[in-house]
């Protein structure tokens, strides 16, 4: 079966954003398709150039989204 992989199906592929299936046929197209694997690594350099975001919550922005969780699973439960 061919597939006609796009880039933004690579980008999603790199997030390892893809399903098993779509990742197996993407691992295959890859070592079959010397244009594909061009514009994979073209996209997996620029990926690997963004900077890694790291988010930390406050400790007490953690404990108002419990709260307000807790809150209102109580009052889908009445």
């Amino acid at each position: 079966m061919v597939h006609s992989f796009t880039k933004n199906d690579l980008v999603r592929y790199i997030y390892k954003e893809t399903s098993i299936a779509e990742t197996l046929a993407i691992d295959e197209a890859l070592d079959q398709d010397c244009v594909l694997k061009d514009a994979y690594q073209e996209l997996l350099s620029g990926y690997r150039q963004l900077p890694k975001a790291g988010f930390n919550a406050a400790p007490t922005t953690i404990q108002n989204i419990l709260r307000y969780s807790q809150r209102t699973a109580l009052e889908a439960q009445h």
